[in-house]
């Protein structure tokens, strides 16, 4: 028997418009500009420039109501002739109930030949039999980015016999791995470690004595070399402090991945491009918007002229009904999108001032030890926004300040107490970390304890292994691996 109940649900749930004012907020100044382009290309009722003298508020302020909706007489138009199901614009039927985080990525295709396509072709310039090409390419295949072959070389015979149908040998194809593919420019691609990459590289080169103490170094010490066992090194191979430096400065000059060197694989440096410009003008900070978040938009005359065509015909004809409807909704969507704008604008503006004015001492100076412990939340309570609103501000958005253009984001940091019971941003506690890590001797590197006391003696009780943590942080090694010659 089938039980019937009834529910009640609250559900809140954002609008197409709010995502999509969302996702404008988020953008980067190159991203809108991109976005800005799209919209007009797409809407021929937005117009850029500055507007003619009677604006469109003025011209159809009795045509629209307050919402922006178009205003024609009942009798004009019957209703439910011209908004029939299969008429409904595409914007009413979409769900969009996705996340307001989903960001629409295109990812631009670059010509021209690709890294794994230009060892191919290199490999045309050898001579094989059918079985040596097809394990020449299947190898070749098995090259990741970075240029190395990851897998073993059983598992790769396992998968020629499998996939292609040829059934070889281990042996045969390493040979084929040190005869050709170890050859391939660029030069160490193949490998399969580090280690039998630098070696590769080295022997590419013309032969001189420290190339070849280089050589037998990476291939009987590897570890102790990675692992800066420098004295080990020069009592195995009975060398001097000089020698090893000059082995040490040879070795540092090879490309520990030699995939991504290829011009293909590089991704284009992105340009930065500052959304706001702080300026110290006369002891007191200036703070603007780059002109280019504030285009100029207006609703285009031709299409309001066309609504006004209809309204002043005496006859109406349904594909004239058709016409109106189709004007009214690009209308309506330049206009939102107009209003959006505006609000982003006026989105970034209040942020970045509270932001700037949070970090006050900091912009004034450019004295990173001067930064306020900051979380976003403390912006968002002082400007009556969401804290995800504050972070699609600080996340992608970069200043210009007298002392370099830095990204939000960075701004903002968590606290920890001094000796005297202060709050200090843990910003100013990795700035100190790693000036005493840069002014260390680099033949007695300090540890992670001996940093931890000095930074205890300047002020800064932290322990060891928060001390390691802002290290790693800060992508710098442990005390063993900074150690030089």
């Amino acid at each position: 028997m089938l039980k019937q109940s009834l529910q009640y649900k609250l559900l809140q749930k954002l609008s197409p418009q709010q995502i999509q004012l969302m996702k404008l907020i988020q953008l980067p100044t190159q991203a809108f500009e991109e976005r800005l382009k799209q919209e007009i290309e797409e809407n021929p009722a937005l117009d850029t420039g500055k507007e003619e003298s009677d604006s469109f508020d003025e011209d159809l302020s009795n045509e629209f109501d307050d919402t922006g909706n178009e205003k024609i007489e009942a009798e004009d138009i019957n209703i439910d002739e011209y908004l029939s199901d299969d008429e409904i614009p595409n914007y009413k039927t979409q769900a969009n109930n996705y996340s307001a985080d989903d960001e629409e990525k295109n990812v631009p295709y670059a010509a021209g030949t690709s890294f794994h396509q230009s060892l191919k072709n290199q490999l045309n310039t050898y001579s094989f039999n059918d079985e040596e090409k097809a394990i020449a390419e299947f190898l070749v295949g098995s090259i990741d980015d970075s240029g190395y072959i990851r897998r073993d070389i059983l598992d790769l015979v396992d998968d020629l016999a499998f996939t292609a149908n040829i059934f070889t040998t281990e042996e045969k194809v390493i040979s084929i791995l040190k005869r050709v593919i170890h050859t391939l420019e660029p030069i160490g691609v193949g490998a399969r470690d580090l280690k039998e990459c630098l070696i590769i590289q080295l022997k590419t080169k013309s032969k001189t004595k420290i190339r070849s103490l280089a050589i037998q170094i990476l291939d009987e010490a590897f570890d102790h070399f990675v692992k800066k066992h420098y004295k080990k090194i020069q009592e195995k191979f009975h060398i001097s402090e000089e020698e090893l430096k000059e082995v040490n400065t040879e070795i540092s000059k090879l490309n520990p991945k030699p995939g991504s060197s290829y011009a293909g694989n590089n991704k284009i440096a992105e340009q930065i491009v500052p959304d706001f410009s702080i300026k110290l003008i006369d002891g007191e900070l200036d703070l603007t918007l780059n002109s280019r978040n504030a285009p100029e938009l207006h609703i285009s005359r031709e299409y309001n002229n066309m609504l006004k065509g209809y309204q002043e015909s005496s006859t109406k004809s349904k594909s004239q009904k058709d016409a109106v409807f189709f004007i009214k909704q690009k209308l309506d969507a330049a206009k939102w999108f107009i209003d959006a704008i505006k609000q982003r604008q006026q989105t970034l503006l209040i942020t970045m001032n509270t932001i700037m004015h949070y970090q006050y001492e900091y912009f004034l100076t450019g004295d990173e030890r001067k930064l306020k412990p900051m979380i976003l939340k403390d912006i968002a309570d002082k400007i009556n926004m969401d804290v995800s609103t504050v972070s699609r501000v600080a996340n992608s958005k970069y200043v210009s300040t007298p002392y370099g253009t830095k990204l939000i984001k960075e701004f903002f940091s968590e606290s920890m107490k001094n000796d005297q019971g202060e709050d200090v941003s843990t910003r100013e506690i990795k700035k100190i970390l790693e000036t005493v890590i840069t002014e260390e001797n680099k033949k007695k590197p300090l540890t992670d304890e001996k940093l931890a006391n000095i930074l205890k003696e300047k002020g800064y009780p932290i322990a060891r292994r928060t001390i390691a943590k802002y290290r790693e942080q800060l992508d710098l090694p442990v005390a063993r691996l900074r150690k030089e010659i």
